[in-house]
């Protein structure tokens, strides 16, 4: 009988399950583990709820199953780069308004205006400092409805 109620008690969670709304969600999308690790060091000690994804496909996966306040995206990708991933989220109107940053090891205006050209709100250099991180976060981050 108790083998029940555990099981009563501890239902799988859906994806659309209510979540803390001051909780911020980030998804990190980067093919260099490194760069996810440090990330989610970073994101998680600045208080927010992290999930990562290592490509562009496994990203577009992970924005619906959930649905993330902040996204963070390497441009320089296999498969799938940075640009074609921003432009394919921001074109599905459910998520077009949750903000793209992305991240880059250049510093270039053309890899800048060419974010901007597929949607994105704010570009990143690599490395960056977990201050970095943390405040491109703040400054871009998604209510929640």
């Amino acid at each position: 009988m108790s083998e029940e109620a555990a099981v009563v008690q501890l239902p799988s969670q859906p994806s659309g399950a209510v979540r803390d709304p001051q909780v911020i969600r980030v998804l990190v999308i980067d093919d260099s583990n490194t760069i996810r690790r440090s990330a989610e060091i970073f994101l998680k000690q600045g208080g927010c709820e992290v999930v990562l994804a290592e490509d562009g496909f496994d990203a577009l996966a992970k924005v619906s199953d959930h649905r993330p306040d902040v996204i963070f995206c390497d441009i320089l990708m296999p498969r799938l780069d940075g640009y074609q991933t921003c432009a394919i989220i921001k074109r599905n109107p459910e998520f077009a308004a949750v903000p793209v940053i992305m991240l880059s090891s250049k510093d270039g205006l053309f890899d800048k205006a060419r974010g901007r050209m597929v949607g994105s709100q704010d570009y990143l250099t690599k490395p960056f400092t977990k201050d970095q991180l943390l405040q491109a976060v703040y400054l871009h981050r998604r209510v929640p409805a």
